[in-house]
């Protein structure tokens, strides 16, 4: 990877933390910097939102509602306009139980380096092996929130 490369994937990469991290301290501190204002926004679940003024007022109204309680980054993946970034999320809902998933989040960037395009997609963390007892598949059949 040459210098160039470098430091435009720690430039993204501090992007996002700078974004997760706004969710763990519920507070605004740039979205409409770090998104384009015809941002499209995907949420793993179904929610899209659209520019970033959308994105911002969601943000905004989704924290009276709830709480981010950890966002861990495992891991980030460049190419060229795009980055993948896996994590685990956990949030609690008011009046709910806390709930988490693991996921990944598939960014483009513009050519001025904000976000474009960020859609997730999520993956429960109760797992189990459905042929554990045989040849016949066993599967556990509980609500799995967000998806």
């Amino acid at each position: 990877m040459n210098m160039t490369r470098e430091k435009t994937a720690d430039v993204r990469e501090n992007i996002i933390r700078l974004w997760f991290g706004m969710w763990l301290e519920r507070k605004d501190r740039g979205i409409a910097e770090i998104f384009s204002p015809d941002a499209v926004y995907i949420e793993s679940w179904g929610p899209e939102y659209h520019g970033s003024a959308k994105i911002a007022h969601w943000f905004g109204e989704w924290n009276t509602r709830g709480r981010v309680l950890r966002w861990d980054i495992e891991r980030y993946f460049h190419q060229d306009d795009r980055t993948v970034v896996q994590w685990t999320f956990e949030c609690k809902m008011n009046g709910e139980e806390a709930g988490a998933f693991d996921g990944m989040s598939l960014i483009r960037w513009t050519e001025d380096g904000k976000i474009g395009f960020l859609q997730e997609f999520g993956c429960n963390l109760k797992r189990y092996d459905p042929y554990a007892v045989g040849g016949e598949p066993v599967f556990e059949h509980d609500d799995i929130p967000w998806f």
